[in-house]
């Protein structure tokens, strides 16, 4: 990011302003830059902080220097697990005399401190030790930074296929209705008629003497 873009490459605090302006309600913010002007990070920083609706930060590839900053005003900061972040101490040039020098190397010691207040309003950690991890030009993987408090959560797919297995008796239960319902089509497209019912055997009592009089042949 830049206060303005040279190579069209570059995203500029108004260029975001337009386009975070264009709609309304939850959004979410795809991170992958190695950085930039702060005073442009610092800016849209603040746009993201004053948005009304809930900021979903995802770093998918890289989130270093004035990038960083930038995720820091996520409501929910989330990383790829191949992803980096990466904090470091504000860089500068200067010309001049040791005067000049001096008035660079106090201005850089401001500009780290505005960007530990950031740093720390995301993490909860102290000004010294972030301090000190700028220091060092500290890179972070997403469970390093998930660890310190700089990320909330790790990328992950979503495996939910809304397949979930059912109860046993509901499977049966819709097996045997489908299993049926296919049966009636079949009979219906057939011209298959349902078949008739036997009529069931009438006893009277002329049977019954005949049935006694075999059975007593039968003994004899």
């Amino acid at each position: 990011m830049a206060e303005s873009s040279w190579l069209d490459d570059d995203l500029t605090p108004q260029m975001f302003k337009d386009e975070l302006n264009s709609g309304s309600g939850d959004i979410t913010v795809w991170i992958n830059s190695p950085g930039g002007d702060c005073v442009a990070a610092a800016q849209i920083y603040n746009m993201l902080i004053d948005y009304r609706g809930n900021v979903t930060v995802k770093i998918d590839g890289i989130a270093a220097s004035a990038a960083s900053v930038i995720a820091m005003a996520g409501t929910r900061v989330l990383m790829s697990p191949v992803s980096m972040l990466m904090i470091h101490n504000p860089m500068t040039m200067a010309f001049g005399n040791t005067a000049e020098m001096q008035k660079a190397i106090d201005m850089l010691g401001e500009v780290k401190e505005s960007i530990i207040n950031a740093y720390e309003l995301k993490t909860g950690l102290s000004r010294g030790k972030l301090s000190r991890l700028m220091d060092a030009e500290t890179w972070m993987n997403a469970n390093m930074a998930l660890e310190l408090g700089f990320a909330d959560g790790i990328l992950q797919r979503d495996v939910s296929t809304g397949n979930e297995p059912q109860e046993a008796s509901a499977m049966a239960y819709s097996r045997a209705e489908a299993t049926n319902s296919l049966m009636e089509k079949l009979a219906a497209r057939c011209h298959i008629a349902a078949k008739p019912a036997e009529p069931k055997p009438v006893i009277t009592e002329r049977s019954v003497s005949a049935l006694m009089e075999r059975l007593n042949l039968i003994r004899n």
